[in-house]
């Protein structure tokens, strides 16, 4: 790591030299004056000298290193962190300028800090990216500087490094880690009782908070101590296949990122849930053509799979082409299947151009269409209408929310599955309908 160090002049500089300019006109007129000038001359001189001193004593002064996860987590907020050491022996103060990736647009982004005489620090911010892709940092730029403050020490610690934003993997494996300590509720997944099929003894377990204490195993609470509960599995190695619609109704924003980049996320989430769950998970993404085809599986890679897919995928939001979306199905995927399809509608007349094919999609497989609510008009239908214009708007607004809850009734009364929700909460709303699918016995 090669360090260039340069010196800058403060305003304290420029002000001392002013103040003794002035002190010498004045001793021009008022010569009593003049051996005072002097004086503060040859002193100001002599700060000047022991700053330079103090900053160029020591070759390496300050020494920086920046850390950056090896791949950031599109959506969520990423820990980046800076380490600085002191090599003087007097106490400095230091100014960090970062250079942040150019997509996240932080052009003022400065930490000013102390530094103790040998001492060490370390200083945290958090980016959230809203894009997948490469981000490039730049340089680490320390400033630093005595407490007489005359002259500036700059440090620049070339320091570049290319990071990977991926597929929300910080979701990801916060599900997981919930749904392998059965905490699942604490992310807002519902409780369903298992009511479906297939259901055969698996093991025999402590007892959870979250448990049915129908199932509590009396006997072995006896000979153990401690509430143990009879364990059930449902029947395994179903297949869950994540279906993306990377078309132009995909393009729409929430907070930064596009519809697209929810549904990507959303879809690493719940394959990692699938196979955790015994099942099995694959992938499809399409726009007018099949851009990505996994076949489902539950092999060890297969979310490493899945998740270097999701980060491949680009768009130019063209118009997605149903009809080839339910020929590549028929011809892929034979076993019956549960398929998440991520798409929006945002009107009546726009689900049904594609109702045919979704109509012939559910015949074969469980099929549940995911869409959006529009949290723009959602904020009109809670604003205060005070004129004439406003009462327009709010109408329109209504006419538009209940023409999405229009939908969900007219893919329900295909036998259609559907969830309507807010980009923020799709992984949990699929998570639960998943396991809402499961419970019944429906997958």
């Amino acid at each position: 790591m090669k360090t260039i160090r340069s010196i800058y002049i403060s305003n304290r500089f420029y002000f001392c030299i002013l103040a003794n300019a002035l002190l010498f006109i004045f001793a021009y007129f008022f010569p009593f004056l003049f051996a005072a000038a002097k004086l503060l001359t040859i002193a100001t001189a002599v700060l000047f000298f022991v700053d330079i001193v103090l900053l160029f004593s020591i070759k390496h002064g300050i020494e920086g290193k920046r850390n950056t996860p090896e791949k950031l987590s599109n959506g969520d907020q990423n820990k980046v962190s800076i380490t600085l050491r002191n090599n003087y022996r007097i106490r400095m103060m230091i100014e960090i300028i970062d250079e942040i990736p150019f997509q996240f647009q932080i052009r003022d982004f400065s930490v000013n800090s102390t530094l103790s005489s040998g001492g060490e620090k370390h200083f945290s911010y958090f980016l959230r990216p809203v894009e997948r892709g490469v981000y490039s940092f730049g340089k680490l730029r320390i400033f630093t500087h005595t407490d007489l403050n005359f002259f500036n020490r700059r440090f620049i610690v070339n320091q570049d490094a290319e990071v990977p934003v991926y597929p929300s993997f910080l979701q990801m494996r916060k599900y997981e880690l919930l749904a392998i300590s059965n905490r699942l509720s604490e992310a807002g997944i519902k409780k369903i009782r298992n009511i479906g099929r297939n259901m055969e003894f698996d093991q025999i377990r402590k007892y959870n908070t979250d448990d049915d204490y129908r199932t509590i195993n009396w006997k072995a609470t006896a000979r153990k101590g401690e509430l143990m509960v009879n364990q059930y599995e449902q029947e395994r190695s179903q297949q869950v296949y994540s279906l993306i619609d990377m078309g132009r109704v995909m393009k729409m924003p929430f907070e930064g990122m596009t519809l697209l980049d929810y549904a990507i996320n959303a879809s690493l989430v719940i394959s990692n849930i699938a196979v955790l769950k015994y099942d099995k998970a694959g992938l499809l993404t399409f726009t007018h053509v099949i851009d990505t085809f996994l076949q489902a599986d539950r092999k060890k890679n297969q979310i490493k799979k899945i998740q270097e897919l999701l980060y491949k995928q680009q768009t130019d939001f063209s118009e997605s082409n149903y009809e080839l979306l339910y020929t590549r199905i028929k011809r892929g995927i034979s076993q019956r299947s549960l398929l998440f399809l991520y798409t929006n509608f945002e009107s009546m007349t726009a689900m049904q151009r594609q109702l045919g094919f979704l109509k012939l999609l559910s015949q074969n497989h469980l099929l549940v269409v995911i869409f959006f609510v529009n949290t723009e008009i959602q904020q009109l239908l809670l604003k205060k209408t005070d004129t004439l214009e406003d009462i327009y708007v709010k109408t329109i607004a209504e006419k538009l929310s209940l023409e999405k809850k229009k939908i969900v009734k007219e893919l329900n009364k295909h036998g259609i599955h559907s969830i309507l929700t807010e980009p923020k909460n799709l992984s949990v709303s699929t998570i639960n309908k998943y396991l809402e699918l499961k419970s019944l016995g429906l997958i």
